[in-house]
């Protein structure tokens, strides 16, 4: 970091979801539980599919990075939000902020391109089924998850050294219960209309590029469903894909209410916050466990090994 830069301000004021004391003290109870669980659902995932010798497949593969980047999606704000629920100063330094900015970006971004990747997964599966076990090759998928990793950072990382010049002189106060780039690019003095371009660039490859891949595959496996004959055979492939599916408008759905719907009230732009990036690492793990019969019976055999 450049010397001089936040020479003003050192620290962020973040007011969090409220500022009654006894409301902060149930919420840092929920939040404690919700984050607990978050932990517990998407390590039994790891555990399940890393133990279990029927989930050696490339969808588990793809999984395994889904419940560990929803461990660090969640981990990202969520214990900060605890901390100040409880704390009088409920402050963030500006390095601070300025890296919870860049693994929000980090994990957030590598989630959308994973995403697409198991799009991409399922359509195959549907669309080539006697080509998969061929297309889907090990080197292929350990490709495409550091591929979704590496883009994803080197996305972070030119958003934050652009965020790291910026000059803080002023307000110090972010209404909000962590730190997002565009409230960063609000309170500065400096001038951010670069800051801005290179935020909407990287929002439009990731959020739309990546939307864009996951209709597109899904557009041709209904398509290929609909062309199945008899009902039985349809039920089956769409079972194969409707975990994914759940995950998809999950994510996405929190992700548009929270970024693109306009709202003018801050309790509800809270309460979209609260659901893209608390609410959604917590139910991508239940939507898998419970959706799916093979990660289901694999949770049994694995309980029965261990306990």
């Amino acid at each position: 970091m450049a010397s001089g830069n936040h020479s003003t301000i050192t620290d962020f004021i973040l007011l969090g979801l409220s500022a009654d004391p006894q409301i902060q003290a149930l919420l840092f109870v929920l939040f404690l539980g919700i984050y607990l669980q978050t932990l517990m659902g998407n390590l039994l995932m790891l555990l399940v599919i890393r133990m279990d010798s029927h989930l050696l497949t490339p969808m588990y593969f793809f999984l395994s990075h889904l419940s560990f980047l929803d461990l660090c999606f969640s981990s990202t704000t969520v214990p900060k939000l605890l901390e100040n629920l409880l704390s009088h100063r409920k402050t963030i330094s500006v390095r601070g902020c300025l890296a919870q900015v860049f693994f929000l970006y980090d994990t957030g971004g590598t989630e959308g391109c994973l995403l697409s990747v198991m799009a991409y997964d399922r359509y195959v599966a549907i669309c080539h089924p006697l080509l998969y076990a061929q297309i889907m090759s090990s080197k292929l998928c350990k490709e495409l998850v550091w591929g979704s990793w590496s883009f994803s950072f080197l996305d972070a990382l030119i958003n934050i050294l652009f965020a790291m010049d910026l000059d803080f002189c002023g307000e110090r106060t972010i209404p909000h219960y962590s730190c997002e780039l565009p409230s960063l690019l609000s309170l500065s003095c400096s001038d951010v209309s670069t800051n801005f371009i290179v935020m909407l660039c990287s929002g439009l490859l990731h959020g739309i590029g990546t939307c864009v891949l996951i209709i597109f595959s899904y557009t041709l496996i209904v398509s290929t469903i609909l062309r199945i004959s008899s009902s039985t055979g349809r039920s089956k492939a769409f079972s194969t894909c409707s975990s994914h599916l759940a995950a998809v408008l999950l994510f996405y759905g929190s992700a548009f209410l929270r970024y693109i719907v306009p709202t003018s009230y801050l309790s509800l732009e809270l309460i979209f916050s609260v659901q893209y990036s608390v609410i959604t690492p917590l139910v991508n793990p239940l939507i898998y466990s419970l959706k799916n019969n093979e990660v289901k019976a694999a949770v049994r055999r694995t309980l029965r090994k261990y306990l």
